[in-house]
């Protein structure tokens, strides 16, 4: 009698216990099911489900830009420095007044994030301050208002920042250079500068000033994380940076190296009884005139 009160007391043990296992598996959380998706270019970013495009672009931000050739003191036979203008209302520089993607816009992000550094002279000496910059990009004018209450005029000073669409040219510092080393004519831009007349300096017969010039070998990495627009591809990935080492740009030349430091238009001067503007055409063609003369001089150091 004891032994089947025994077996009857161990059934009913073990029958619990197992109930309780039971209860506890079904209580432990499931493992999270693997997701099966595989993302590709053309899956929607997890980022930003926004894009204003296909995919986000990130060729030219990722890419990293090639060093230039060094150059050794002693391989440079022979150097001429030189002034462009780049008139950016030409066909060929049409990318320079981009809505977007235009180079004042860019130069102002990077002078006022300090990613590059701003000076006031071209021989990048005098450095200025992000707030000088921002003091340079915006003109104080004074109005005179009218009262609608008491019909008094009233003098008002108003603060204008520059519109960069009246940015139309751009000065570029470079340096001819002939390598011995490797035997070829070569070109280095050493410096960049937006040329700004404000309406009221246009009135008065003032010409465009530089606003800042940027030293290109510093800006050139930042320079190539901003993609330049391209009228053929919307896809093509080129840089400013790679605009400016291709050379993709038209110009003219504003100043060649001399020893009185004179520019072109200091050598013709205008008559004031010239109504055909002969000083100006004097300045395009001797300008065309230095662009032979150095192409021309590397293909005289070689004989066929």
């Amino acid at each position: 009698m004891k032994t089947l009160i025994n077996i009857k007391s161990v059934l009913f043990a073990s029958l619990f216990l197992s109930g309780n296992m039971m209860v506890a598996q079904t209580q432990v959380a499931k493992p999270a099911p693997v997701s099966s998706e595989v993302k590709t270019e053309s899956s929607v970013p997890s980022e930003d489900i926004f894009v204003d495009d296909i995919v986000r672009k990130r060729i030219v931000v990722e890419n990293k830009i090639m060093d230039l050739q060094p150059v050794r003191e002693a391989d440079i036979a022979w150097e001429r420095r030189i002034q462009r203008v780049i008139d950016t209302r030409e066909k060929l520089n049409l990318p320079f007044r981009s809505q977007e993607l235009n180079l004042f816009k860019v130069f102002q992000q990077m002078v006022y994030d300090s990613t590059i550094t701003a000076f006031s002279d071209e021989f990048f000496k005098e450095v200025l301050s992000p707030d000088e910059i921002k003091g340079k990009m915006s003109k104080l004018d004074t109005l005179i208002d009218l009262n609608p209450d008491t019909y008094e005029e009233q003098i008002k000073i108003v603060r204008n920042d520059i519109n960069w669409e009246k940015i139309e040219q751009y000065r570029v510092k470079e340096i001819w250079f002939f390598d011995k080393q490797r035997s070829v004519m070569d070109v280095r831009i050493l410096g960049i500068a937006p040329l700004y007349a404000s309406d009221k300096d246009k009135e008065n017969g003032i010409a465009p000033y530089p606003l800042f010039w940027v030293y290109l070998p510093e800006a050139r990495e930042p320079l190539s994380k901003f993609r330049v627009y391209n009228e053929e591809n919307d896809m093509a990935p080129m840089s400013w940076a790679d605009l400016f080492d291709a050379r993709v740009f038209s110009s003219y030349i504003y100043k060649k190296s001399n020893v009185l430091d004179f520019r072109l238009k200091d050598f013709y001067v205008a008559d004031p009884e010239d109504t055909q503007n002969r000083a100006g055409i004097d300045m395009l063609l001797q300008s065309e005139k230095i662009k032979n003369e150095l192409l021309n001089m590397e293909h005289d150091l070689w004989e066929y």
